[in-house]
């Protein structure tokens, strides 16, 4: 199969989908990889890295697009990128379309086929192509949280540590999945108050169990959320629902109640944000306050940390990867049921519920998908 690898072009994304240790495993199976130049160097990767493994090298993203049947990408395409697609071609990326609406339109007009890593399920639940990035985000929003709460930030002037005879900052995690335990260990590492809030009692038991006394965990009703919000100097959003947009979990009104200068981090911004404030930043322009509340919103937190990112993520993608290019789409997809759920477009039609009742469009099963 000939394989593309465009250039990330989001604002500051320098992830890469495919390290050419990862790129070996492929042209050494007989597979032809095209990499756009200089794809790999925000993570260190120069164009002769990936020549060294047989991949050839393309002037640019139209060469890849144009001489490729598989684009495997890190981030949503952008709608230079989704204008290019074909009806022959297989798109392999992150999507997030529930938030997303003009994406989608681009991608069901180019008849593509469009696979989305954040909706695969793995054989034993769970969502592993969002794992290592959800892993990364989680723990980089204490960091970005701790550097807002400085006080030329615009945040508190809390030190979420604390000092001795001087009590450490409250951090609020909503959500206890990957993401949100991630977040929680890191604040912990800080000595920081943390709580954490989710609406499944077996999870809350296991974070219980597994972190005592250092962590509170709280049943997450709105009510909770709102009294939480009062206090808080940080409160991460780590809500998910597969494929769909996110909850609001905190409203305008419980911002209005919160300490001048605490922080919002939403980790959830990729499908929308759980926060009724929020709208998505970029690393350029990463904050903005609405009634002293410091936000916290970039779409593509783990960008920043590309070379870590790059190779939590590709470890995780390669198998599917090569599973698609070994079976060929649509037999890698009709032979593992949770493989299948990553299908988000295709022949024009949105092919997943969730991103379908989101965006008002409709849902329609591919004649050829019989998993």
């Amino acid at each position: 199969m000939r394989i593309g690898i465009p250039k990330e072009i989001k604002t500051h994304e320098y992830r890469v989908s495919l390290t050419p240790d990862a790129a070996a495993d492929l042209t050494e199976s007989g597979h032809q990889v095209l990499v756009e130049t200089e794809a790999g160097a925000g993570v260190g990767f120069e164009d002769a890295d990936y020549q060294a493994v047989g991949c050839a090298i393309a002037p640019n993203a139209k060469a890849v697009f144009d001489g490729s049947e598989l684009i495997v990408k890190v981030k949503e395409p952008q709608k230079s990128e989704y204008e290019m697609l074909r009806a022959d071609q297989t798109l392999f990326t992150y999507l997030h379309l529930a938030a997303d609406k003009a994406q989608a339109q681009g991608l069901r007009k180019s008849g593509c086929t469009a696979i989305a890593y954040e909706t695969i399920v793995g054989p034993k639940g769970g969502l592993p192509l969002l794992e290592p990035m959800s892993e990364v985000a989680g723990r980089m929003s204490i960091h970005v949280g701790a550097n807002c709460l400085e006080r030329e930030k615009g945040g508190r002037g809390v030190l979420l540590g604390g000092v001795p005879g001087v009590a450490p900052g409250k951090v609020v995690i909503l959500g206890g999945g990957v993401s949100g335990t991630h977040a929680a260990q890191m604040a912990m590492g800080l000595r920081a108050d943390v709580t954490i809030f989710d609406i499944s009692d077996e999870r809350l038991n296991e974070l219980d169990m597994v972190y005592g006394g250092r962590l509170k965990t709280e049943y997450s009703t709105k009510r909770a959320v709102a009294n939480a919000c009062m206090e808080a100097d940080l409160i991460i959003g780590a809500v998910l629902v597969p494929g769909a947009a996110a909850p609001k979990l905190v409203t305008r009104e419980m911002v209005r109640t919160m300490k001048p200068g605490a922080v919002l981090v939403d980790i959830a911004i990729d499908q929308g944000g759980c926060f009724e404030t929020s709208h998505a930043t970029t690393h350029d322009d990463p904050t903005f306050e609405v009634d002293g509340i410091v936000h916290y919103c970039v779409a593509n937190m783990p960008g920043a940390v590309s070379r870590t990112s790059t190779f939590a993520l590709v470890k995780s993608t390669l198998p599917y990867l090569k599973r698609l290019v070994g079976q060929g789409v649509r037999e890698a997809l009709n032979n593992d049921p949770g493989f299948a759920l990553g299908l988000n477009v295709a022949q024009g039609e949105i092919t997943h519920a969730a991103v379908a009742r989101d965006l008002d469009l409709p849902f329609v099963k591919p004649d050829w998908l019989t998993t």
